[in-house]
């Protein structure tokens, strides 16, 4: 499988995303990589390989670059040439780290939806406290949402759950205010419903403050919503290991401590990054497309390689297509 790659998205750029290609290409011997970008900077970091190639461009769309526009208007930049190999055939999959909106944008406008697929959805595996971690979308693709909607994002964090996670009869729960059925507004609240006369294994409402203790396999909710969850949990995550950081290093007798725990800090801090699990795919396209964090390092970017390489692996474009018709046949 050839999966193309925006080797200058990222604040870590290029250096991170190129080792972390390296490693893929070391470990994953049915991978061929294309790498987008300015050739001169790529090739201070690449290993050499007859499973990669260097398309080059000098063209980039940043970080601070409105999203639409930028497509539209940067055709030769790293992230658009990725997505054209995708809908070219010339690559399986694709993978940045590049500016978020933009990476939205170009895959709605160059890859394509999948028919039946109304919105699709940014689906991020997040850990939990056993270490088992669980799907949640939509986490920013959309900032508002109808039922429908919310059905399908269910329907495609179980398809990819199954096959990538290995999970069978994944637990599908709706993000809410409270477990009782009768909770929430209209959107969770109609979304119940529809989620209660499905096929999918739906477990009823799951709350926020639940989450990370694997209330669910699959966890479903607005883009506007799941993006704030997102970032709070990311943002305690920080603040707490930076307080116990500072604990620690407050006297001579916790140093001592900390040094004797230093193992057991690193593994938590490590079971609890989020970026371990890969990157965020964005559900519902025609090909996969994968969101690797904007600050990623070489193991983080490796990761979302990697997940890229299972969605094509286990083809869950082409599931999802055969389940979104399968819905609509049910709807008409």
């Amino acid at each position: 499988m050839k999966i193309a790659v925006d080797a200058m998205g990222g604040d870590n750029a290029p250096k991170e995303i190129v080792l972390g290609t390296n490693r893929a290409l070391e470990e994953f011997p049915d991978i061929e990589i294309v790498l987008f970008g300015k050739e001169q900077e790529i090739k201070q970091y690449l290993k050499a390989s007859d499973r990669v190639k260097i398309v080059h461009t000098d063209e980039v769309i940043l970080g601070t670059d409105e999203p639409v526009k930028a497509v539209r208007r940067k055709k030769n930049s790293s992230m658009v040439l990725m997505a054209e190999a995708v809908k070219s055939g010339e690559a399986d999959a694709c993978v940045s780290a590049g500016n978020t909106g933009a990476l939205m944008a170009t895959g709605l406008f160059v890859v394509g939806r999948i028919p039946g697929i109304s919105r699709p959805a940014l689906a991020i595996t997040l850990p939990t406290v056993d270490g088992k971690g669980f799907l949640m979308l939509d986490l920013g693709a959309n900032a508002e949402a109808k039922p429908e909607n919310l059905l399908q994002y269910a329907l495609m964090g179980t398809i990819y759950s199954e096959k990538v996670r290995g999970i069978s009869r994944p637990r599908v729960g709706l993000l809410n205010i409270g477990t009782e059925e009768k909770k929430g507004n209209e959107l969770t609240k109609s979304t119940f419903d529809l989620l209660s006369h499905t096929n999918l294994n739906f477990t009823g409402n799951v709350e926020a403050r639940d989450l990370l203790q694997g209330a669910a396999d699959v966890v479903v909710t607005d883009g506007f919503t799941g993006n704030m969850v997102l970032k709070t949990i990311e943002g305690t995550a920080l603040s707490v290991f930076s307080m116990i950081k500072e604990v620690m290093l407050s006297s001579w007798k916790t140093k001592m401590g900390a040094s004797l725990m230093k193992s057991e800090l690193s593994g938590l801090k490590k079971k609890m990054d989020y970026s371990e699990y890969g990157g965020a795919g964005l559900l519902g396209l025609k090909a996969p497309v994968i969101k690797a964090h904007g600050s990623s390092n070489a193991t983080a970017f490796y990761n979302a390689l990697r997940q890229a390489r299972e969605m094509v692996k286990y083809n869950i474009t082409g599931i999802v297509k055969e389940e979104a018709e399968k819905l609509q046949n049910q709807e008409a």
